[in-house]
């Protein structure tokens, strides 16, 4: 992979990098690499994300699958009463406010059974580490047992719960995703930011 030299690299950490076979391009976001992949064209691309980037231009970068932009990730905090579960969502919806979260999420406090409540952050899957970041960074503590993972979404889904509250949290910093006919005519630009 004949990656483009590229200046100022440490702006690219978290975007990523796209190998087309013959090219690559640099500084897509998730959003950007999940339209290409669900395009006829592009459905075959590798993926690499950019962990760490440094000012001579190189980067580390870490492959990841294609499926994965496919998925939802979730974490959910149980307590045994509505109100402890209460507290937990509107402290983790609060803590958002003031250090956003590195990508969209949703968050949700809802009732499982009469002694069972959650508090779940639910996100796309692309950004599993970056959210187990976050929540460390940001401090966010309950009380109860969590349990995470893309499997914990799908069966928290398939669930009968009664959902009480929702939020959506949105990033700080989020780059402008290009998408359609502008995505799709820029991909195979060496750098895209």
């Amino acid at each position: 992979m004949n990656i483009p030299k590229i200046e100022n690299a440490n702006k690219y950490a978290g975007l990523y990098v796209v190998d087309f076979g013959e090219t690559c391009s640099v500084g897509f976001t998730a959003v950007e690499v999940a339209e290409l992949l669900e395009s006829e064209k592009y459905a075959d691309i590798k993926v690499y994300k950019i962990h760490g980037a440094q000012t001579d231009g190189k980067m580390e970068l870490k492959g990841v699958p294609s499926e994965i932009f496919q998925l939802e990730m979730g974490i959910f905090f149980y307590a045994g009463t509505e109100e402890i579960s209460r507290k937990e969502y509107n402290n983790l919806v609060a803590l958002a406010e003031t250090t956003p979260p590195p990508c969209r999420a949703k968050v949700e406090l809802a009732k499982i059974t009469d002694d069972l409540y959650t508090t779940a952050i639910i996100y796309p899957a692309e950004y599993n580490e970056e959210v187990s970041t976050w929540l460390i960074d940001i401090d966010y503590k309950t009380c109860g047992a969590a349990a995470g993972g893309i499997e914990a979404v799908t069966s928290y889904n398939e669930q009968k719960i009664e959902t009480i509250a929702s939020d959506q949290l949105y990033p700080a910093d989020a780059y402008e995703s290009k998408t359609g006919e502008e995505l799709l005519s820029s991909a195979r630009q060496a750098i895209q930011r």
